[in-house]
């Protein structure tokens, strides 16, 4: 518990002290999510503005009309709201995977680290990430699809079962090992990740081997930090879910706008905090010492210094 205490304390602390990645993150999803919504605001408003309906949308949701609005003629095909949506989508993505390596150093530097050098880590990883994100997406696709299709399969097992509770036990037993078998995968690339930047990999099959062997081998702290990151933002999440019923007036725009936005901001906090938990892992096990070696210089050879000659002594009477 302590080690996972060390693992969770100094990658909060890195987190506290590089606050402006976690403002520059959630300004970048907020410019990109506004750009994907612009399509599906039009396509509402051409319905919802000359309809009576809107006020069942405005003072509450309801699920009837937001159908009804989908299927109506002059609301046009849904591909027209959903394909910004995805291509601002993918264009996050592809800013996370560019800006990530200037996190992890800036994450494992004991000073404040310049815009310049950040930079200089993002466009110097930029091809390592990606071929890094390729093999993560496909290894992680091809467990996802296999955990889901055995999921599957015991729920048709269950089905038959003459225990009425065994299916529902299944279900949220076997979705919380996918949860975990997820949770070791995220932990591996992360590691990985963290590898690449930080020991300035070139062969990024090295770090994903090198990832891979400290994740087995770190399994129970890293586990155990990255599900109590997890906890805080599903608490947060929650918490904000309660507020936004409890606390905001459904026909307050602004403050559903404001509340929403309080809660992204603050799920990026635990997303961030488990990187900070790999780069903190990375610096006490995964740091290769540097050893310095010093140059030898020749030692000049010894000089021979030859012995004084005695003179023969004087016979005496000579």
């Amino acid at each position: 518990m302590s080690d996972n205490k060390g693992l969770l304390s100094s990658g909060l602390g890195m987190v506290l002290r590089n606050k402006r990645y976690i403002v520059w993150f959630y300004v970048l999803n907020l410019f990109l999510g506004l750009f994907g919504t612009v399509a599906f605001v039009n396509q509402a408003g051409t319905i919802l503005d000359h309809s009576l309906h809107s006020e069942r949308l405005l003072h509450g949701f309801s699920l009837t009309v937001l159908i009804d609005m989908f299927a109506r003629p002059e609301f046009g095909p849904t591909i027209a709201s959903r394909g910004p949506a995805m291509f601002f989508a993918v264009l996050f993505l592809v800013a996370t995977t560019l800006f990530l390596p200037g996190v992890f150093l800036g994450y494992a530097s004991t000073y404040r680290l310049p815009r310049e050098n950040f930079f200089r880590a993002c466009g110097r990883n930029l091809w390592r990430y990606i071929r890094l994100m390729i093999v993560a997406g496909i290894v992680m696709g091809i467990a996802t699809g296999a955990l889901f299709g055995l999921h599957g399969v015991l729920e048709s097992k269950a089905a038959k079962s003459t225990n009425e509770l065994l299916l529902p036990e299944v279900q949220f037993i076997g979705l919380f090992i996918i949860f975990l078998i997820m949770t070791v995968f995220r932990i591996w690339f992360d590691l990985a990740e963290a590898d690449i930047v930080l020991n300035d990999q070139r062969a990024v099959r090295k770090s994903i081997a090198t990832g891979l062997r400290h994740t087995f081998r770190g399994l129970g702290r890293l586990l155990g930090s990255y599900l109590l990151a997890a906890m805080v933002a599903a608490i947060v999440l929650v918490g904000g879910i309660w507020m936004w019923m409890k606390i905001v007036a459904p026909e307050s725009v602004v403050g559903a706008f404001i509340v929403a936005q309080l809660i992204l901001l603050l799920l990026l906090i635990p997303r961030f905090w488990q990187r900070g938990v790999a780069v903190s892992y990375w610096q006490q096990r995964m740091l290769v010492p540097v050893v310095v070696v010093e140059p030898v210089f020749p030692q000049p050879a010894p000089v021979a210094v030859a012995a004084p000659i005695t003179p023969p002594p004087v016979p005496e009477g000579a």
